[in-house]
């Protein structure tokens, strides 16, 4: 609610309404009215300000109201927690005092006063309470956008704005152009985004300069709120033109250059924004437009690279400079004057003339700058020209020429005539042209070198004939001839150069031209002619060659067995006559000579036949002809093939036997000889013909073998072979022999023996190959002993092998193998179980097993039994030494077998005291004998005293202590320590947590003490006493100085920090008593009563127990259970030879499944050997195979199962110690007096 000052009626209105307004207690009779009014007052922001009111008003509540708002008369104000009322207000001392002032308290503000009973509602002047700006302004918005580059042209002017944030005061602004302030601004003041804030926008007028490029151009906002102004700025790129451009010319004489001079002018232009952009023209044409730039000095250089050329004379080169805000193109040229000397010198006319003639020259030059004279030189001597003159050229230059007539001799040939231009504006280069004078005249002598006349030259002998000739100018042309016909350098692909024609070669006046001969047949008394114009010289060659050609005739194309076949062989040409021969393969044939016949080259020809009578053995083989020249010692020789036509043989490596593996491949190969080949190859197996197009598992190669895959023992066998071609058949047999892995044909399964009898595992297999050492056993197990196969006789004979066993023992039953090898993978394997039949043998748990049961006809109880034995066991019940009539509908018996160990369970319904507490004996009995154990059927009771006290581990601070658990009584059991330090007296307590723990570590011991430590346990009906021996033990701490050992197996259970070492007893019979005492009325009994049934009833329901027998797979028969699957019942069971006793806390096992339905755990726990009352060996081999590892587990581990569910639980196998360590959670501890007689019976 917001109340107004000048509406005065809802402002009294307001103070009659609220309570706890502030009460004046001045006297009634003092005068109304301020004796102390408020002033306007400014402070800064963060300050403190305080409003005075002073008033004379007792009875009436006084309170502040800030811009029309009511502030309230509690002096606390606490809706504004800087906000108090200052002052005694029994004085009528009212100010309003406000902590850290901010700008949300500047307002206006009046203290008012409410109606009472001594007069109306007062009210001051309004007073104005003024908050000096501490805001400053955080940023500055600038247009352009700050801290960016702002591009202007010189000479134009711009608008700035700049606007500043909320701030309090109005900050002032001033823009500072490169440093300097502007004057032409002008600034307007806003309210800001907030109350009570102003901003402020202010402009200018901007014209830059170049001076300014680069430069800031800065908003600076000023306040009092401010140490220093705040500022932004923009960078000022101002653009304006460059200036004029200048080319640096090399060297003093402007535009003079020559022609070739490679030519670097530099074009400068200084200043602009941008920097210039050059270019080069020449004659007005652009050349370059590459250009470079200084930024930080404003340079432009160009730089213009040119070869000058003649044709560059009077040409004109120009650098333009501009930017982008030029007005106009600035230009600087210079005229190029080019000096050139003559591009080439051409000397007209021909410098060979015949020896007395005159020769007629012309010298000629290009255009050259400035004219150049011409002069003949003849060797080293000068010659006077016959004419001279000069015309004009291009690129404003002249050509010069010279014209040279003169008379040549002999002694002239071979001299240098040249025409030389020089001038004096080249005196450093000299230009000549030259031309080597050729004066012609004849040979004089001309003749051969080579081998001398009718030297008897070999066949491919190298042979070098060199023509020879003395002087003549032109060079004599020599001309080799052979037989009268040109000698050529012939150049037939791929076959060796047998003719070399070398080239015309001079050594002073000698001219020579050699030809270099692999003499050959058509070589022999050839003759060899070298001409040089009208000059000849000639020789002849003499050259011995073997049979150019052998050649072999016969008279029949198409051959058979038993066929006449004549052979002629015929020597061509040779030199000396050879000597004919024939041979078959290496064995020399008689022969007969013919006529001789004339031969080329000039040689001698000669020929000689054979009779030969064919086989189908000759077939392929060679008929050799040699012609041997002894003069020459070479042999030629020639070979007629013989193809002899003739039905298939097959041959002696023809493979008959072909072994294969079964699954793999066979090839059944063909070794036959035919002309022409076989044209059909026919498969044929068991009188089927196999497709010679293939089939799923076959297919006929080409050369007739026979491919088999996949091969099968049912491939076994012959097959046939039938193959044919135009010259007839032949037919032949193959076997197959298919080896296959063995297979196990027959093994009994399980094999059985009486202990100490005889027997044979036999292992009969079906096998390819059989061998004789193929078989051999493993006996499977963990243990090296285990494995061992001592005292048993291997035997095999053909596909049969035998294990014998002699007198046989526990040790040899479990799980043996029979492993066949016949060399072919993989081997068989087959696993058989022994087993060894043996009487029964129960647990006996020593001393006497004890199970406890409510004996109130409401409760049930369960006695377990165990045994072990093969054949299956037959268990039977007495009751103090009576036959028990399972009849009885109180009495249920449900009966286990798996594999060799067995097991009953006998359920007790609405156990009796008087009846039902007796001694119970189990007998087990099979065809091999019996065995029995008693079981106590007891009240429930206090614990007995726990065994085995002992210590684990020790620190000079601790102990380790570890005990086994006695009888638990039928309830659930604690233990509690109790030790004293010998040398002082007292006694400290600790209970032992958790409660079912079998380890503790005992701390806060000190070094080097002795003391001693007794053990109880204590249950619901009271402890088991100090007295027995087992319970306690004295000890001795180690000394700092000596080491602690700690087994590395001990996990101690420390008792947690924090939790009281109470004494259990003293708190329960506390409450015990408290309980009885409140509870005497008759409802209280009636309650009670109830309470007690109800106990007796929970304990009846909760101690259904069940026992789960090992995981062991039968390796007699298959595992059967009998009785009903509803009734419930409890197990007992004895682990170690100490009495160990079981409660019956949440037990209640369900009937095992059948064999399909069993589903085996992930793991057991460990069974120890010393443990068992029989040898644990029994079927350990065959558990490993058929059961999962540590299928031995404790004999009696619980199994939780709802009463419907028909599998086994894969995670709930507990440690023996604890399982029965627990009896339902409702039973309150009690006084052991309070519990009814049959809930404190002992032993009957």
């Amino acid at each position: 609610m917001v109340l107004r000052t000048p509406s005065r009626a809802p402002l009294l209105l307001m103070g009659l309404l609220t309570t706890g307004l502030a009460q004046l207690p001045l006297p009634a009779s003092a005068l109304r009215g301020f004796w102390a009014l408020p002033e306007n007052l400014t402070v800064v922001e963060g300050a403190a300000a305080e409003l005075r009111c002073g008033v004379s008003a007792p009875g009436s509540a006084v309170q502040w109201a800030k811009d029309g708002l009511l502030l309230g008369p509690d002096p606390r104000i606490p809706r504004f927690p800087r906000y108090h009322l200052e002052g005694d207000p029994s004085r009528g001392e009212f100010h309003l005092h406000i902590e850290a002032c901010d700008l949300s308290d500047d307002a206006e503000y009046e203290c008012q006063v409410g109606r009472s009973e001594t007069g109306p509602e007062l009210v001051s002047p309004r007073v104005i309470l003024s908050i000096l700006g501490t805001v400053p302004p955080k940023v500055l918005q600038l247009t352009p956008e700050a801290g960016s580059t702002v591009t202007w042209v010189a000479g134009q002017e711009y608008v700035v704005s700049c606007v500043s944030g909320d701030a309090k005061p109005a900050p002032d602004i001033t823009f500072l152009q490169s440093g300097q302030t502007v004057s032409d601004t002008s600034a307007n003041v806003n309210a800001g985004s907030q109350e009570k804030l102003f901003t402020t926008e202010a402009t200018a007028r901007v014209t830059p300069q170049s001076s300014d490029n680069g430069q800031l151009l800065v908003c600076e906002a000023s306040s009092p709120a401010l140490d220093t102004p705040i500022r932004v700025s923009v960078t000022m790129n101002v653009l304006f033109p460059p200036g004029p451009p200048v080319i640096e010319w090399p060297g003093l004489d402007e535009g003079h250059v020559r022609a070739g001079q490679s030519l670097e002018l530099l074009c400068v232009a200084r200043g602009g924004n941008p920097p210039a952009t050059l270019q080069w023209l020449k004659n007005g044409q652009p050349m370059s437009t590459a250009w470079g730039t200084e930024h930080a000095e404003a340079v432009a250089r160009s730089m213009l690279v040119m070869t000058v050329r003649p044709e560059d004379h009077g040409a004109r080169l120009s650098c333009e400079a501009q930017n982008s805000v030029s007005t106009g193109i600035q230009e600087h040229g210079v005229t190029l004057q080019v000096t050139f000397p003559p591009s080439a010198i051409t000397i007209l006319g021909s410098a060979s003339q015949s020896e007395n003639k005159n020769v007629s020259l012309s010298c000629i030059t290009k255009s050259s700058r400035p004219r150049v004279l011409l002069r003949w030189w003849l060797g080293w001597r000068q010659l006077v020209p016959t004419e001279e003159m000069v015309m004009d050229g291009l690129h404003g230059g002249h050509i010069s020429m010279s014209n040279l007539t003169f008379l040549v001799r002999r002694e002239d040939n071979g001299l240098t005539l040249t025409c030389e231009a020089f001038s004096e504006a080249f005196t450093k280069e000299t230009f000549k042209k030259s031309l080597t004078l050729n004066v012609k005249y004849p040979a004089q002598k001309l003749w051969i070198e080579g081998p001398p006349e009718g030297q008897r030259l070999r066949a491919g002998t190298r042979v070098r004939l060199v023509c020879l000739a003395i002087g003549g100018n032109p060079e004599p042309s020599l001309t080799w001839l052979k037989d009268s016909r040109t000698v050529t350098e012939p150049r037939p692909p791929q076959e060796p150069r047998r003719v070399q024609l070398g080239s015309l070669e001079k050594s002073g006046s000698t001219f020579s031209r050699e030809l270099v001969l692999i003499t050959g047949p058509s070589d022999n008394q050839a003759k060899f002619t070298c001409k040089a114009g009208q000059l000849s010289a000639s020789t002849q060659l003499v050259v011995q060659f073997p049979p150019t050609n052998v050649t072999i005739l016969a008279n029949a194309t198409a051959l058979r067995p038993g066929d006449a076949l004549n052979l002629t062989c015929i020597s061509i040409s040779s030199n000396p006559p050879v000597n004919l021969s024939w041979d078959k393969e290496g064995e020399r044939l008689e022969s007969v000579a013919t006529p001789p016949r004339s031969a080329p080259f000039k040689g001698s020809a000669a020929a000689r036949s054979v009779l030969l009578r064919l086989s189908s053995r000759d077939h392929g083989h060679r008929v050799t002809c040699q012609a041997h020249s002894p003069e020459l010692r070479e042999t030629m020789s020639a070979f007629y093939r013989l193809n002899v036509l003739y039905p298939p043989e097959f041959l002696g490596e023809q493979v008959f036997v072909v072994t294969a593996v079964e699954q793999g491949e066979a090839l059944l190969p063909v070794s036959v000889s035919a002309n022409p080949a076989p044209d059909a190859f026919n498969w044929t197996f068991r009188g089927y013909r196999l497709s010679p197009a293939g089939g799923p598992r076959h297919r006929i190669l080409s050369g007739g073998a026979l491919q088999l895959w996949n091969v099968t023992r049912a491939d076994d066998g012959l097959y046939q072979l039938h193959c044919q071609n135009s010259e007839g058949t032949a037919e032949t047999l193959v076997r197959l022999d298919v080896h296959y892995a063995p297979t196990i044909r027959a093994l009994q399964d399980p094999t059985e023996v009486n202990i100490g009898g005889s027997v044979d595992i036999v292992c009969t297999v079906d096998a390819n190959p059989i061998l004789p050492e193929m078989f051999s056993w493993e006996r499977l197990g963990e243990e090296e002993e285990d494995q061992s196969l001592e005292d048993m006789e291997k035997m095999s004979k053909g596909a049969t092998g035998r294990l014998r066993i002699h007198h046989a023992k526990l040790a040899q039953a479990g799980a043996y193998q029979c492993i066949v090898d016949n060399g072919v993978a993989p081997p068989a394997r087959g696993l058989v179980r022994l087993v060894v039949r043996f009487p029964p043998q129960v647990e006996h748990p020593t001393p006497l097993t004890k199970v406890a049961a409510a004996g109130d006809s409401t409760s049930s109880a369960t006695l377990h039994c165990r045994a072990r034995g093969v054949p299956n066991i037959i268990f039977t019940w007495t009751k103090n030494g009576v036959p028990l009539d399972l009849q009885d509908p109180r009495y249920t018996e449900h009966t286990y077998h798996q594999g060799g160990v067995h097991s009953s369970l006998l359920t007790i319904a609405n156990v009796s005291a008087a009846q039902d507490y007796a001694l119970f004996t189990c007998t087990a009995t099979n065809t091999l004998g019996s065995d029995h154990t008693n079981i106590q059927l007891v009240s429930i009771s206090r614990p007995d005293p726990p065994t085995g006290l002992k210590v684990v581990s020790m620190t000079p601070y601790s102990v380790g202590l570890e005990w086994k658990p006695g009888f638990d009584g039928g309830l659930p059991q604690r233990f509690q320590i109790r030790y004293e330090a010998l040398e002082t007296s007292g006694f400290l307590y600790v209970d032992v947590l958790p409660p079912e723990a079998t380890t503790f570590t005992l701390t806060g011991l000190q070094p080097s003490t002795r003391y001693r430590v007794w053990l109880l346990a204590s249950n619901a009906l009271g402890d088991s006493g100090i007295t027995d021996k087992g319970s306690q033990i004295t000890i001795t701490t180690p000394g700092l100085d000596k080491p602690s050992g700690e087994p590395d197996y001990q996990l101690p259970t420390e008792q947690p920090e924090g939790l009281p070492g109470l004494p259990l007893l003293p708190v329960l019979f506390a409450v015990g008593g408290l309980l009885l005492l409140s509870n005497i009325s008759c409802v209280g009994g009636f309650l009670w009563w109830r309470r007690l049934r109800h106990l007796a009833e929970g304990i009846s329901e909760k101690t259904e127990a069940g026992s789960e027998e090992d995981r062991v797979k039968n390796e007699y028969e298959d595992s059967q259970w009998t009785g009903d699957r509803d009734t419930r019942s409890s197990t007992v069971s004895t682990m170690d030879v100490e009495p160990y006793y079981h409660s019956m806390k949440n037990f209640s096992p369900q009937l095992p499944p059948t064999l399909e339905e069993v589903s085996y755990p992930r793991g057991f726990t460990h069974l120890e050997e010393e443990d068992m009352a029989f040898p644990g060996h029994l079927y350990d081999e065959v558990e490993r195979l058929y059961a999962p590892t540590g299928a031995w587990g404790p004999l009696y581990d619980e199994v939780p199962m709802g009463p419907c569910d028909p599998c086994w639980p894969g995670e709930m196998y507990e440690d023996s110690r604890g399982v029965y360590d627990r009896v339902a959670g409702d039973l309150d501890p009690m006084e052991p007096d309070s519990l009814p007689f049959e809930l404190r019976g002992h032993l009957v």
